[in-house]
């Protein structure tokens, strides 16, 4: 959360906007207070992260079923994903998924995650391409799982040393 303030305070610099000490402080203990307000039980936390869960994979398996309506398909696929991708804050909490999803590890994952996202919801609503969503689907799945093994410890330098391997041609 300090991350994110500090980087709104230089945006606001930048822009050449005045900075308030006490704006950022009301923020923080905004937050702080939302999240004592926000609590859940642990079953509580399984219940909300296995119906997230389910209802993101449900989206993404049934935006298979309109795959040739970009419009529907990209949207689908997308919510679907985002819902799964959400499921976990329910575990962990929204602010620690956030601490964790800027973390220096995976700020490029994610980065490139949100970017495939914006492509894809880009190629659906906007192109009405049917091959470019595909192909921003594809982008998006691959994001994912790159965003995911992030979360795993050596899983990417593993998964790119056996693609290296697979596809070198030396004999």
């Amino acid at each position: 959360m300090e991350k994110m303030n500090h980087a709104f305070v230089k945006v606001k610099n930048l822009v050449g906007m005045e900075v308030d000490d006490d704006a950022t402080a009301d923020e923080e203990s905004f937050m702080d207070e939302f999240n004592r307000n926000c609590t859940l039980s642990t079953q509580q936390r399984f219940y909300g992260f296995g119906i997230c869960l389910a209802a993101g994979l449900t989206c993404t398996l049934l935006s298979m079923l309109v795959f040739f309506n970009p419009i529907k398909f990209g949207i689908t696929f997308t919510f679907g994903n985002l819902l799964s991708l959400g499921s976990t804050a329910f575990l962990i909490g929204p602010k620690r998924q956030v601490t964790m999803m800027l973390d220096p590890v995976r700020i490029y994952a994610t980065a490139l995650y949100i970017a495939s996202i914006i492509i894809a919801l880009f190629c659906a609503l906007y192109v009405h391409n049917k091959l470019l969503t595909l192909l921003a689907i594809i982008l998006e799945f691959g994001a994912l799982i790159w965003y995911s093994l992030s979360y795993i410890p050596f899983a990417r330098s593993m998964v790119t040393k056996v693609t290296m391997a697979c596809f070198d041609t030396e004999f």
